[in-house]
């Protein structure tokens, strides 16, 4: 009996979509939910200062001594908003900062209390390609835990 022929499309599409999940399926599934929430609840206060929330929301590891750093297209006349978190429970305290079209380190932070997410705000000079960097800070525990990113724009 001959097995039917897999078309090669359906096969890489199942190779990029596994490969596009793999960091996410390293998650505790709690976890990533834990932090979801939190960076979602941290959009809802910013909403209701004008803030346009975009659907969208970005959850990935975020390693312990090397961070996490987002590539995102910015516009020059907008103000932007990202709302970044990792688990509450998780003892791990963040810090971040948009990096600027010549690698320099720009924005205005405001950290959550405990330190487990905050808001960056940033108002692009120019229209381009920017990076959101966020990393551990030495003030909590040290663990790859899961980072969950919203942003907004007005």
């Amino acid at each position: 009996m001959r097995t039917p022929a897999v078309p090669s499309s359906f096969l890489f599409l199942a190779l990029c979509t596994l490969m596009l999940l793999a960091p996410v399926a390293r998650l505790q599934a709690g976890d990533a939910e834990d932090a979801e929430k939190a960076a979602s609840a941290l959009a809802y206060d910013q909403e209701a200062e004008g803030y346009n929330i975009r659907a969208e929301q970005t959850t990935r590891n975020l390693e312990a001594k090397l961070g996490k750093a987002t590539r995102m297209q910015l516009y020059k006349g907008n103000e932007y908003c990202f709302c970044v978190a990792v688990p509450k429970s998780s003892g791990v305290q963040i810090t971040g900062a948009v990096l600027d079209l010549e690698g320099k380190p720009a924005g205005d932070i405001l950290p959550v209390l405990d330190g487990w997410g905050f808001v960056l705000f940033y108002k692009p000079k120019k229209t381009g390609m920017y990076m959101i960097a966020i990393h551990e800070t030495d003030k909590g525990k040290r663990k790859e835990v899961p980072v969950s990113m919203v942003t907004g724009y007005k």
